[in-house]
């Protein structure tokens, strides 16, 4: 990329920079016109200039050819002292109007081309990051690089609309309204000139320090961003270490210098201000004292002071904004050369290599070769020295040895994610320095121990290693055709490649397979291969979905319910869960879903906002039940703060009695005091009351067991339940997922629908036995493989932060075996899951790449013994590489290793 912006600016926007320049050019004549009109209106149309006698008249708007004596184009029109006035006063206002309208153009083309320069510039800043070699990718921060090109780079959006236009311009303005000053007086004009000489020198000056100190600024808060980053991420450890203090005096440390770097620059920044500002006012005072004088004198008329003064009055602003223009010009400049740094690694990825209709070889046959090949760290040091290896690439090969010791570096050069530092890596004969990544991206799969989850769903991120490029859509309308075409347009005038983002971009002939409905079954298998299926069952159970939208599936599960009653009344197991019933009350299910006798669609029936619904609210006042419920929530409100009066923040208690945070603990004694001081819930206000009744409608009888509803309460309930129900407006009826036995309810999980229920709080076995009836059921119907592609959509959460790091390590190595690669290469993947399962899913997966290579890094040796070959690797160098039953031999380096307890260090 360019160093300087203005070449950059200048490279990438030469052609809509000169037409909003010409465009510049063209207003400048009709500027210095309205300067001139003025004048001509005080001298002529007020004082009469040009009248000598009561209804005399003059030529207005001759028209004569420039440079060509007497040729007249028009003659013009004969006016008088009034007309000129109005003729002259409404041509003012025209010039106005199109010397707006030209500044509405010019800034409206110079913004919308800053902005499809920004939008460049942080594409192309973003293509170099996804260009990055591995090595020099480990070492960016995330919170920096996203810092530069989201904040840091959007100055530059503004600045470059006005890089080249705003100096000629505001130049032009400037000097029209400078040449005009001298026409009428070439004393004022001098001392403008000088004043606006002195500003342009001073100015600037002054300023110099300050865009030092902005790059200071800059720097500084960069590295605030990045150091956040590091304590979000590093959260686990902070806490584990109570090392939350020191993290708050690095950050107490660096806002500190922020703050005296940011007090500095406001220091000189109102102090250049104020100067601007008085020399701004000199001028006028020189123009009206100096100026005055002059007329007074006979050696200035009127008009020609006024129009001078107004002259002036637009002449500073220009000025000024040049300096403005000329400051941001330094800042941009400095924020430009630091983002290029940072994006200028040494080497980077050529284009060529990640091009999306880069050619694609067959699949991979012959040798994994190496030879003489070194790999070094950041630090220079040696990962692997001079290695010569050579085995197949269909081969079932294991690389053992201690870690550190070379073999997850020889996996990283094997999947052309490590660039050798001298000797040559190849696969089948092709280069794997040179290979496009839509060979090594499709033929080779790599995954190791710390593989990156993306924020999406459980499923994306499995099909995520086929998303090549996106295959031609025929089924879309004209309407969206003509927004796809107006896109890429634009897309292209910004510098942009452009992608149907909307399409399809699965490759599923590598899966093999030609619908996502036979992509599904494969995803299915591939997850029991590494045991995820369970938990895939799991989130399954735990899922939504609209049965609209899924009707045979929700028609399935209505007959699931029904077998499971059937089951439970046959083993005599139906006291395990207390089915939902209108007309009883559930002790098991909380008090606002009793009331509703469903589950909230809409956020007005949420518990936070439920006490307000004055529908509700007239259901328990007639059912004798509002202040009832009210009395319910103090009595929960005393009874949380006198446990919880000497706990601790975070105790299990919290959890077990989720009514009240401990954060709102201190609100919550205040009001149980102020009832106790009154009348009970009457001294209360009404604000008081209804979080009162939000407490009690938080409680579940069976769950925190405080024997506040009797029976006759639970009678009430129910009489306010349907009255409720009955009152609602038929416009507010769709907010709520009412339970009704012959119906999915789409706002409860699909295990909750099977059980249409709640477990009986109390029952030690309960979970166990419905959750062993419910899969039993699900498994004779059919339906697991239905609840585990439902337990696809689960949101992993950022980075996967919602799995645990055995889901987290299984599915990297689902993801991995998806695209069906002709060599997978895995590096240390399973350190998280325990030794049996890592022993079965080696084998599965050993067994499921028949006839396709495996090249694995092992922590354990001992797994090694599952595999064809094995190649021992120490200090960075391959002591010995063969057939796994030559090398179990007594006294060879890997005989060593399984005898050292198989971890191989």
């Amino acid at each position: 990329m360019e160093h300087s912006l203005f070449r950059y600016i200048w490279r990438n926007s030469k052609k809509e920079q000169l037409v909003i320049l010409a465009m510049v050019l063209i207003s400048l004549p009709f500027y210095y016109v309205s300067l001139d009109l003025p004048k001509q209106i005080v001298n002529e149309g007020i004082q009469g200039e040009g009248f000598p006698s009561p209804g005399s008249t003059q030529t207005y708007f001759k028209i004569e050819l420039p440079f060509a004596d007497g040729v007249v184009l028009f003659d013009g029109f004969q006016l008088d002292q009034l007309a000129t006035l109005l003729a002259l006063s409404f041509s003012f206002l025209g010039l106005v109007m199109i010397n707006g309208l030209f500044k509405f153009v010019i800034n409206t083309r110079k913004g919308r081309l800053g902005e499809r320069m920004l939008r460049r510039l942080r594409y192309q800043l973003t293509d170099r990051l996804l260009r990055f070699p591995i090595p020099y990718l480990k070492r960016v921060k995330q919170a920096e690089a996203a810092t530069m090109i989201k904040d840091e780079v959007d100055p530059l959006g503004g600045f470059i609309g006005e890089a080249f236009v705003n100096p000629v311009f505001l130049g032009g303005q400037a000097l029209t309204a400078m040449g005009f000053i001298m026409a009428q007086s070439v004393w004022l004009g001098s001392v403008a000139l000088g004043i606006v000489l002195f500003q342009a020198f001073l100015i600037p000056k002054l300023r110099t320090p300050i865009l030092r100190l902005g790059r200071q600024r800059q720097l500084t808060a960069r590295e605030l961003a990045g150091r956040i980053g590091e304590v979000v991420a590093g959260g686990v450890e902070i806490h584990a270490h109570d090392t939350s203090n020191f993290e708050r005096a690095d950050v107490v440390s660096r806002l500190g210098r922020i703050f005296a770097i940011r007090y500095e620059i406001f220091r000189r920044k109102f102090f250049v201000k104020f100067l601007n500002n008085f020399l701004a006012q000199l001028t006028p005072f020189i123009f009206y004292a100096a100026g005055g004088y002059l007329a007074l004198q006979g050696q200035l008329d009127i008009g020609a002071l006024v129009a001078v003064i107004a002259a002036y009055k637009d002449l500073p602003s220009p000025i000024k904004e040049l300096i403005d223009w000329d400051q941001r010009r330094q800042d941009v400049q400095i924020k430009y050369e630091q983002v290029i740094e940072q994006f200028a690694p040494p080497v980077l990825i050529e284009p060529a290599r990640q091009a999306i209709d880069a050619p694609i070889v067959g699949p991979l046959t012959g040798d994994i070769v190496l030879s003489h090949l070194t790999v070094q760290d950041e630090g220079d040091n040696k990962t692997l020295d001079s290695v010569s290896w050579k085995a197949p690439v269909t081969a079932h090969i294991a690389l053992v040895g201690p870690s550190g010791g070379g073999r997850e570096a020889l996996a990283s050069v094997v999947a052309a994610l490590e660039p050798p530092a001298s000797g040559h890596a190849s696969i089948g004969g092709h280069d794997l320095e040179t290979l496009p990544e839509a060979v090594t991206g499709r033929r080779l799969s790599y995954v190791d121990g710390g593989a990156y989850l993306f924020g999406k769903s459980l499923g994306e991120n499995l099909v995520y290693s086929l998303k090549h490029q996106p295959a031609l859509r025929d089924d879309i309308g004209e309407e969206e055709r003509r927004e796809i075409e107006a896109m890429k347009r634009e897309a292209q005038f910004s510098g942009n490649p452009f992608f149907d983002n909307d399409g399809d971009w699965i490759d599923y002939a590598a899966v093999g397979v030609s619908s996502a409905e036979g992509l599904r079954e494969k995803l299915l298998d591939i997850c029991q291969v590494v045991e995820l299926d369970d938990d895939l069952y799991r989130f399954g159970l735990a899922a939504r979905f609209d049965p609209e939208e899924r009707p045979g599936l929700a028609a399935k599960l209505l007959e699931a319910r029904t077998e499971l009653a059937k089951r439970l009344e046959q083993e005599g197991d139906e006291d395990l869960v207390v089915r939902f019933d209108p007309a009883t009350f559930n002790p098991n299910a909380s008090v606002a879903e009793n009331l509703l006798f469903g589950l909230p669609l809409d956020e007005k029936f949420r518990e936070q906002a439920l006490p307000r619904h004055p529908v509700l609210q007239e259901a328990l006042s007639e059912a004798g039940l509002l202040e009832e419920l009210e009395n319910v929530g103090l009595q929960i409100a005393r009874t949380m703060v006198e446990i919880f009066a000497d706990l601790p923040p975070g105790h299990p208690f919290f959890e077990q009695f989720s009514f009240i945070d401990a954060e709102e603990l201190p609100e919550y004694r205040t009001l149980v005091g102020k009832a106790e001081k009154g009348a009970g819930v009457s001294a209360l206000s009404q604000e008081e009351r209804e979080s009162l009744l939000q407490l009690a409608f938080g409680y579940t009888e069976a769950r925190h067991r405080l024997s506040l509803l009797d029976e006759n309460l639970q009678e009430k309930m129910v009489v306010a339940r349907r009255a409720f129900a009955e009152r609602l407006p038929e416009e507010e009826q769709s907010g709520i997922a009412y339970y009704n036995p012959e119906s999915y309810n789409p706002a409860a999980t699909l295990q909750d629908n099977i059980l249409f229920g709640r477990l009986a709080h109390g029952q030690a076995r309960a979970d166990e036995v419905i959750q062993k009836i419910i899969l039993a059921i699900l498994e004779e119907s059919g339906l697991r493989h239905d609840v585990m592609e439902m337990g696809m959509g689960y949101d992993i959460g950022f980075g996967g932060k919602r799995l645990s790091s055995t889901q987290q390590q299984k599915l990297a190595l689902a993801r991995a075996l998806v695209k069906q690669p002709d060599l997978l290469i895995v590096s240390n993947a399973m350190t998280s899951l325990d030794g049996a399962a890592q022993q079965r899913i080696v084998q599965r997966i050993l067994g499921l790449r028949q006839g396709k290579g495996v090249l694995w890094s092992l922590h354990r040796a001992d797994l090694g013994t599952l595999f064809e070959e094995v190649a021992v690797l120490r200090d960075g160098r391959l002591v010995e590489s063969g057939p796994r039953q030559e090398l179990e031999k007594e006294g060879s380096e890997f005989q060593s290793l399984l005898q050292a307890g198989g971890t191989g260090g």
